[in-house]
Order: C-alpha cells, then sequence, then structure tokens
C-alpha cells in the first residue's frame, strides 16, 4: 500500500511524498492518520541539521511521533480492532526511507502493541499524549510540597506544570519571551529576573538551553535538583564552586515509559489534566514545508498540527 508522507530529505529540504508502506504482520495493524504533530525539540534539530548523533540518524527520514488516526486493518494478534482511535509513537514502516521517528504520513504500519488506545473526543490534542506523558516522566519521584521551578513555557513546560499542579505541585514557571508568559492556569509564570527566589528544591528545565546550569544552580536550595527535561545541541557545562557549596544534584529525563503514559492517560480521564489551548496552528498536510517553518520560527506557534483527512 501507498501513503504520502513527510519526507526530509537534507536538512531544511522537506516535501511530502508518496511512499510504499511495509506489510502488515499478524501482530501489526494499519493505521489511517488524522493528525500528526511537529516537534519543536527533536524534529527542529533534523530538520536544521543540529541533531547529535541519534541511533538510526540519517536522510532521508519520515519524521514524527506525534500522530492520532483510527486503526483501519488489524492483524489476528494485534491486540487492537478496526475503529478503534489510537495514538501512534512513530512508525518504521517505509521500506529505505528512514522512519525518525516516522509518525508524519496519512497511513502507519505499525506492531499494534505500539499503539495507544484513546477516546475519540481527544481529537487533535490526542496528539500531545506522548508530550504529556514525557513530562510526567521529569516529575516522577520529586517531592512536589517543595518549591518547584520550571524552566521554559512551551507546550512541555506548560504540561509540566499543569500535571505538578494536578499531583498536589504549586509551580513556579520562567520564561524570557514575553510573547510565551501568557496562558497560564494556576501557576505563575514570570521573567527570571523578577523571581527572587534562591531556595528551589527541584528546577526542572525544558528550554533546551545549554547555558542553563548556573543560572539553575544559584537558585537551588542545599542539596537541591536541577532535572534535565530538554534536548540539548551543545554541551553543558557548570561552575564548580556554586554547585559544590550547594551539593547539587543533577538528573537527565529522557523519554516517558508506559508507566507514565498510564498515569497521564487517568488524569487526563479524571479531569485532572487539560490538553486544551496549547493547539495553536494547523495546517493541511500538502503544506508541511511553510508548516515546519512556522513550527520552527514563529514564538508564537505552541504547537503546528497537521490534518492528513485530505490524504
Amino acid at each position: 500500500m501507498n501513503a504520502q508522507a513527510v519526507i526530509l530529505h537534507h536538512p531544511e529540504r522537506i516535501s511530502v511524498e508518496s511512499v510504499t508502506l511495509d506489510a502488515p504482520g499478524a501482530a501489526d495493524a494499519r493505521v489511517a492518520i488524522r493528525w500528526s504533530g511537529i516537534s519543536t525539540g527533536t524534529e527542529r534539530l533534523l530538520w536544521s541539521g543540529r541533531m547529535p548523533d541519534f541511533p538510526g540518524m540519517g536522510y532521508p527520514l519520515v519524521p514524527g511521533y506525534e500522530s492520532v488516526g483510527v486503526v483501519v486493518e488489524a492483524g489476528a494478534e494485534s491486540g487492537v480492532r478496526p475503529g478503534q482511535t489510537v495514538f501512534v509513537p512513530g512508525a518504521r514502516c517505509f521500506g529505505a526511507v528512514r522512519g525518525l521517528f516516522g509518525g508524519a504520513a496519512s497511513h502507519l504500519v505499525s506492531a499494534g502493541a505500539r499503539l495507544v488506545p484513546i477516546d475519540p473526543a481527544l481529537a487533535e490534542r490526542g496528539t500531545l499524549i506522548a508530550l504529556a506523558a514525557t513530562a510526567h516522566h521529569a516529575l516522577a519521584g520529586l517531592d512536589l510540597r517543595r518549591p518547584l521551578l520550571v524552566v521554559g513555557h512551551g507546550v512541555l513546560g506548560r504540561l509540566v506544570a499543569r500535571i505538578a499542579g494536578a499531583l498536589g505541585a504549586d509551580p513556579q514557571v520562567w520564561e524570557i519571551d514575553p510573547a510565551r508568559r501568557d496562558g497560564a492556569t494556576d501557576y505563575a509564570v514570570a521573567a527570571p529576573d523578577d523571581d527572587t527566589r534562591r531556595d528551589y528544591a527541584t528546577i526542572l528545565d525544558v528550554s533546551g538551553d545549554a547555558g542553563i546550569l548556573d543560572a539553575a544552580i544559584a537558585r537551588l536550595a542545599p542539596g537541591g535538583e536541577i532535572v534535565l527535561a530538554g534536548f540539548y545541541e551543545a554541551r553543558l557545562g557548570f561552575d564548580f564552586a556554586p554547585a559544590f557549596l550547594r551539593e547539587a544534584r543533577i538528573r537527565v529525563a529522557a523519554q516517558w515509559r508506559p508507566e507514565d503514559l498510564t498515569a497521564t492517560l487517568a488524569l487526563i480521564g479524571a479531569g485532572r489534566l487539560s490538553l486544551d489551548g496549547l493547539v495553536t496552528h494547523r495546517r493541511p498536510a500538502p503544506d508541511a514545508p511553510d508548516a515546519y517553518r512556522t513550527a520552527f520560527g514563529d514564538p508564537g506557534c505552541l504547537k503546528m498540527i497537521l490534518d492528513w483527512s485530505a490524504a
């Protein structure tokens, strides 16, 4: 079967083309994608050519790991059924074209075990499930009764703050761009210079700023922890003496785990986590070249969605 897919041939050279999908097996399902999101973290690095060495890296590739669609064919061992609305965290089903992460296509073939059935009412907001689970993973193990600072008020920062609030925290958020300080729900957003606090038990960075460590260490309480939850293209470093005086700890939060996804879906289902107000831009999938430029170049674009309905 053929599908339409976003193909990144080289940095900043992107198109939508027909590709041949691998044949599904008994444990696989074929999904007609309705919406896919554009990540301003990892996908920006792929698009710009600045992605650090990463397993499976190479061009041409199909990007994307935030897709929602409907199962149209299900193998006997797939565990899903036709008609189900599912979240798809990417796929590798394009033959010689790499799937990194392989979610931006009109149709996908995926192992049924990787598909996550979701409420159809979530619609395009369902593309945010992976980011929400990533936010939950970054907060795992923290004592949320103690002071928490979140650095960055993009989509991931907003999800971290919302989930932290749902779990009992009262987070403070930093954002250097005045245009992105709006949209807070039950938490405060400020410029770093307007926040005088220096006793944060945890500072959770989602900005991707490789120079964040010295500024963050200066705001830690003794024994405090910095959680790096962004994706950093440059080498990170810090002055040792301030970190020594505070006995600072630094932890890297990677991608979500199944238990994070389960917990996130439970928060959404219980009405404790809203995904509203995070999708700001939409484009028909054939307009992907312009959509990617807007997603990476317009500070007002929190989340760009490609609509595959015409495909």
